[in-house]
């Protein structure tokens, strides 16, 4: 194989699920990628009233959905959809995961699970930058990546509820109780990939 055979087939190794589905033109690929975001965000809403109630902070899917969102989207559009997702709730829309219950829009976004808002944001730039590198199709080398994004989440979310609560209180209810939950998921995203690229591989779908 040529260099510049070798240098293409590297990049499109590299490239997150969604790519196989993108189309090429400008306008019909935004569109395309809007409508995925869209989606996405309803899956989140879904999966954020998925819960159990714990205490200040509820144990949900939704931290496996952002997982799967940014390795299936890339960082770009994952980050953008996770954003997108942000600015709904922001607007009042009850797509977290205690609204309406607990209040809406910004005032509930200020409240205990503000941190692990925006922690959702950084989760799905590293499991999407993972992706993007082509680290999804192994599941060992993924599920490292998924575990420094599961720490940035945890960091973030106990940083916010530790100005609330006090620091004790916030690892207690915030972090204790999730920790081994959040690795099953951490797992599961991370062996759900490689999966899903294989039986695309089998099928005849995937360009690697």
């Amino acid at each position: 194989m040529s260099k510049d055979g070798e240098t293409m087939s590297l990049a499109i190794a590299s490239r997150p699920l969604v790519s196989l589905t993108l189309p090429q033109e400008g306008a019909r690929r935004f569109a395309t990628q809007l409508f995925l975001a869209l989606g996405a965000t309803l899956l989140l809403a879904v999966s954020a009233k998925t819960k159990v109630v714990l205490g200040p902070v509820d144990l949900s899917l939704q931290t496996l959905a952002v997982l799967l969102i940014g390795a299936t989207f890339g960082m770009r559009l994952g980050v953008a959809t996770l954003l997108l997702y942000l600015a709904e709730g922001a607007m009042g829309l009850p797509v977290f995961q205690g609204t309406p219950e607990k209040g809406l829009g910004l005032a509930y976004m200020m409240g205990p699970t503000g941190g692990f808002l925006l922690g959702f944001v950084a989760m799905a730039a590293i499991a999407g930058w993972a992706a993007d590198r082509g680290l999804d199709r192994n599941p060992i080398k993924f599920a490292g990546a998924l575990l420094v994004a599961e720490v940035a989440l945890m960091a973030l979310g106990f940083a916010w509820l530790a100005g609330l609560i006090g620091a004790d209180k916030a690892w207690m209810f915030g972090v204790q109780p999730f920790i081994l939950a959040d690795l099953v998921k951490v797992a599961l995203a991370a062996c759900l990939m490689p999966v899903a690229w294989a039986l695309l591989r089998s099928l005849g779908v995937s360009r690697e």
